[in-house]
C-alpha cells in the first residue's frame, strides 16, 4: 500500500463533566502527541456559542500550538470567513507566518460556525455578509496573501503586513455546495470534509482538480479529506467509544448542549444494540475499529477520493482514548515515529 499523509484537525472538545481549559490544555498536548506520531499538519476549528467546543479561535490557538511543536504544519481548519474582513485575516495569518515560517495553513470555511444569531452578534456592527460574496472574499484574501491585485484595483494599494519571505498556504474547507469550484476557480487547496457532510465528497474533489487554475497560491492541485475515525485495540471498543459521538449528536439535534458524553451515558441513552456505521460505507461520518480495520478503511477512502493525505478527527469522552487512537492510527498506516 502506498504511504498516506496523515493530519489532525482538533476541535477541542469539552467533556460532560470537564471544562474548555481542560480542553485546551488537551490541544497543546494532543499537538506534541501528534508532531512525535508524524503526523503531518494540526489544524484548529472554529465553533462559537457552544459548550462542547472550546476552539472558538483559531488565530489565537495556533501560535500557542505551534510555539509547543518544532516542525508540524500548524493552521486553522478553519477560519470561518464570513465573519471577518479578508484584510484582517491575511494579516493575522501573515503575522503567524512570519513567527513561524514555513508551517502556517490557512483554512477557510463559509459555514458559520454557530446558529444565526451568533453569526449576527460576530458581525456586530458591520451588518450582515450575504453568503454570496464568499467567493470575492476569498479572492481578495488569496490576493492580499500574494500581493497579486492589479493596476486600478481598488484595493491595489492597501498592503496586507508584516512581509515575510514566506506566506501561508491557503485551503479551502468545504462539506457540500460550491466549495469544490471556487477551490479550483481561485488555485488554492481544497479539503472535503466527510466528517461534517456524511456524504460521498469523491465527486466534488474530481470537480477541484478539473477546475483547477494555477495561481499565486498554488501551482498544481492539493486536496485532503477530513474524517471522523476512533481507533482501538478491539473493534468493540472502538464502537463503545464511538457512541459517545453519536448521542451527542442526537442531542444537538434537539438543543441539547452539555458537552461529549462518556459512552456508558451514551449507550444507556442509544440502547446496548447500537453500532456505528459499517465500515466500507462511502461518505460515512465515522470510521470505529481496530487498527487493521481502521487501516485498510483509511486507504480505501484515500484511493476512493485518490488523495494522499487525510485530516483526523477523533473526539472520544476520554482523553487518554483519543489519544491511543491516535497512537494506534500512526502506527498502523506507518507513519514515521508511529510506534513512539
Amino acid at each position: 500500500m502506498s504511504r498516506i499523509k496523515l493530519g489532525v484537525v482538533d476541535q477541542s472538545p469539552v467533556r460532560t463533566g470537564g471544562t474548555a481549559a481542560d480542553a485546551l490544555r488537551e490541544t497543546l498536548e494532543l499537538a506534541q502527541i501528534a508532531e512525535r506520531l508524524g503526523y503531518s499538519r494540526y489544524w484548529l476549528a472554529e465553533h462559537h456559542s457552544t459548550n462542547s467546543f472550546a476552539g472558538s479561535s483559531p488565530a489565537v490557538l495556533i501560535p500557542r500550538v505551534a510555539s509547543v511543536t518544532r516542525d508540524i504544519r500548524v493552521g486553522s481548519g478553519g477560519v470561518m470567513l464570513s465573519h471577518y474582513s479578508p484584510l484582517q485575516v491575511a494579516e493575522n495569518f501573515r503575522t503567524l507566518e512570519a513567527l513561524f515560517p514555513g508551517r502556517v495553513d490557512l483554512g477557510i470555511g463559509r459555514a458559520p460556525g454557530g446558529d444565526a444569531r451568533t453569526a449576527l452578534a460576530l458581525q456586530y456592527g458591520r451588518g450582515r455578509i450575504d453568503i454570496d460574496r464568499f467567493p470575492q472574499q476569498v479572492q481578495d484574501l488569496a490576493a492580499w496573501l500574494s500581493d497579486a491585485f492589479q493596476d486600478g484595483h481598488p484595493w491595489r494599494r492597501v498592503r496586507a503586513m508584516p512581509r515575510a519571505g514566506t506566506v501561508p498556504e491557503l485551503w479551502l474547507l468545504g462539506s457540500g455546495g460550491s466549495s469544490a469550484f471556487y477551490a479550483g476557480e481561485l488555485g488554492c487547496g481544497f479539503s472535503f470534509a466527510q466528517f461534517i457532510s456524511g456524504q460521498d465528497g469523491a465527486g466534488q474533489v474530481r470537480q477541484y482538480r478539473e477546475r483547477f487554475r494555477p495561481s499565486p497560491c498554488r501551482a498544481e492541485p492539493a486536496a485532503s479529506v477530513g474524517l471522523g475515525v476512533i481507533c482501538a485495540d478491539t473493534q468493540a471498543e472502538a464502537q463503545r467509544l464511538a457512541s459517545s459521538l453519536e448521542l451527542w449528536r442526537m442531542r444537538i439535534m434537539h438543543g441539547r448542549d452539555r458537552g461529549i458524553p462518556s459512552p456508558d451515558e451514551a449507550l444507556a441513552e442509544l440502547g446496548a444494540g447500537w453500532t456505528p456505521p459499517r465500515l466500507g460505507q462511502d461518505g460515512a461520518r465515522m470510521i470505529a475499529g481496530d487498527p487493521a480495520q481502521v487501516r485498510d478503511e483509511l486507504h480505501r477512502v484515500a484511493a476512493h477520493y485518490g488523495v494522499d493525505e487525510l485530516m483526523i478527527v477523533t473526539v472520544t469522552h476520554d482523553w487518554h482514548a483519543r489519544v491511543r487512537s491516535y497512537e494506534l492510527i500512526a502506527e498502523a498506516m506507518g507513519l514515521e515515529g508511529g510506534s513512539g
